[in-house]
C-alpha cells in the first residue's frame, strides 16, 4: 500500500521551477540551506503517516535504530555517483533525494531543529524571539503527535545546547537555518521513552550503557514487565540471562536475598532442589579441600596429612568435577567423588596404627563428652517441685549408673594390664 504524505516543510526549489507549478497539496517552500528537509515521520527514515495525538498514545516508540543513526558509508563503499542535471528532472523527486541527504547526514537533528526553533515551552514569556512561536501542546497538535515527543526533542536540543553543540533557543526564530551536527551523535542526547529522566530509568540507563547496550532497549523491557515475563517462560536463553541477572543483583541486595531465600523455603519442589544441591556442593567442597591443602579429616575429626595415593584420587574426581558443563547433574558425581574419598580416608586410618589408636581415643573422648553434657543438663530442682516424677526415670538412671560402674571396671583393668 502506498501512503502519500501532505508536504509539511519543503527544501529549496530548482530555479526552474515556479510557486504556482508547485503539485497540488504541497506549500510554497521557504528559503532554507537544505538543512531544514520535511519531516515525513518523526521517528522514522520512511513514509508513515502521521499519527493523531491519541493515536501516538497508543503506539509503541519508534526504535532508535528506525533513520536516527544512519550508518556511514564504509571505505570500500563504491565513491557515490555524479548528480545528474536536475533540469531534466521532475522536481518533486529531486525535493525527495534532497530532503532525504538531509536527513541521512543530520537524523534526528533535523526535526530538533523544527522544534527548537517554534517551540516556547510553558512558562517562558512571548517576548523577544519567543514573540512567535507556541507552546510544545500547540506545536504538538500542529504536527499530529504528542506533546510529550515533542518536548523529547526539545530536551535533547536543550542538553545539546549546554554542550555548546547546537545554539541555545534564544538565537533561533522560526524558519532559521543553522549548521546541524552529525547524526551518529543525535542517541547521545535524544531518548525515545518518557521513562528516562525518572530516577528508575536513569539507573536503567546507566545499567544499560554499563553492559554495552543502548538505554532505549532496556527501557523498553522494564517498561512490559509481561512481556519480559513472558520471554523467560518461553525460552532458555532469556531465561538464563535472568537468573544471571538476579544472582548478580542479590550480592548487593539484601532485601532481594531474602525474598529469594523465602520464596525457596516455601516451595517443596525448590527447597528439595536447593537441599541436594548443598548436599552436592559440601561433597566436592570435602573432596576439593583434600586437593588443595593436602590434608584429610578423619571419622573422629582429625586433621592429618593426606597419604600421596588419596590425594592423587581426589585429584582425578575433581578435575572430572570441574569438567562437567553448568546444565550436567553433579550431584551423583559428587556423591561417587565422596564415596571413594571417603573409603580412602577410612582405610588410611585402619593402615596406620598409631592414627587407628589416636582415632579411637578421640571417638572415646567425643562420646564421653556428649554423655557429661546430656547428663549435666539433667535440672532436679524442677523433677521435685513440678512432681513429674515417675518409676521409670529411677530405673533408667540405675541401669546408667551400672552401664558407667561397669565401663570404669574395664578401663581400670585395661590400665593394670597396661
Amino acid at each position: 500500500m502506498t501512503v502519500t504524505l501532505p508536504q509539511l516543510e519543503t527544501a529549496p526549489q530548482s530555479e526552474h521551477q515556479d510557486p504556482a507549478d508547485a503539485p497540488q497539496g504541497a506549500t510554497v517552500p521557504e528559503p532554507a540551506t537544505g538543512a531544514d528537509g520535511p519531516a515525513p515521520a518523526e521517528d522514522a527514515g520512511v513514509d508513515a503517516p502521521a499519527l493523531s495525538e491519541d493515536a501516538a498514545a497508543d503506539t509503541p516508540e519508534l526504535s532508535d535504530d528506525a533513520g536516527v543513526d544512519a550508518p556511514e558509508p564504509s571505505a570500500d563503499a563504491p565513491e557515490p555517483a555524479e548528480a545528474p542535471d536536475t533540469a531534466d528532472l521532475d522536481p518533486v523527486v529531486v525535493r525527495d533525494a534532497q530532503d532525504f541527504g538531509v536527513y541521512a547526514r543530520t537524523g534526528g537533528w533535523t526535526f530538533a531543529l523544527k522544534v527548537a526553533r517554534s517551540v516556547r515551552p510553558g512558562g517562558q514569556a512571548a517576548e523577544g524571539t519567543a514573540a512567535t512561536k507556541v507552546s510544545a501542546k500547540a506545536f504538538a497538535a500542529l504536527a499530529g503527535c504528542s506533546p510529550e515527543r515533542v518536548m523529547r526533542y526539545y530536551k535533547a536540543w536543550d542538553m545539546a545546547a549546554d554542550d555548546g553543540l547546537v545554539p541555545q533557543f534564544e538565537v533561533l526564530v522560526p524558519g532559521a537555518d543553522i549548521e546541524l551536527p552529525d547524526a551518529d551523535v543525535w542517541l547521545s542526547y535524544y531518548t525515545s521513552r518518557n521513562s528516562a529522566s525518572s530516577v528508575r530509568g536513569q539507573a536503567i540507563s546507566a545499567a544499560a550503557e554499563a553492559e554495552g547496550i543502548r538505554p532505549t532497549k532496556a527501557l523498553e523491557v522494564a517498561e512490559n514487565p509481561t512481556a519480559l515475563r513472558a520471554a523467560i517462560l518461553a525460552d532458555p536463553g532469556t531465561a538464563e540471562a535472568a537468573r544471571g541477572a538476579l544472582l548478580d543483583r542479590m550480592k548487593e541486595d539484601p532485601a532481594l536475598q531474602t525474598e529469594m531465600a523465602r520464596a525457596i523455603a516455601r516451595t517443596d519442589d525448590l527447597k528439595k532442589a536447593v537441599a541436594s544441591e548443598a548436599k552436592a556442593a559440601d561433597r566436592i567442597g570435602y573432596v576439593r579441600q583434600i586437593v588443595e591443602n593436602g590434608q584429610i579429616r578423619t571419622p573422629a575429626g582429625q586433621t592429618v596429612d593426606a597419604p600421596a595415593e588419596l590425594r592423587a584420587e581426589a585429584e582425578r574426581h575433581l578435575s572430572l568435577l570441574d569438567e562437567l558443563d553448568d546444565s550436567e547433574e553433579a550431584g551423583e558425581w559428587a556423591g561417587e567423588a565422596y564415596d571413594t574419598v571417603k573409603g580412602l580416608v577410612a582405610k588410611a586410618v585402619e593402615e596406620d596404627p598409631a592414627l587407628r589408636v589416636q582415632e579411637r581415643r578421640t571417638k572415646f573422648y567425643s562420646s564421653l563428652q556428649k554423655a557429661t553434657k546430656v547428663f549435666e543438663e539433667l535440672t532436679l530442682d524442677e523433677v521435685l517441685e513440678e512432681e513429674i516424677f515417675e518409676d521409670d526415670m529411677l530405673q533408667r538412671l540405675e541401669a546408667l549408673q551400672e552401664a558407667i560402674s561397669s565401663c570404669i571396671s574395664t578401663l581400670r583393668r585395661a590400665t593394670t594390664a597396661s
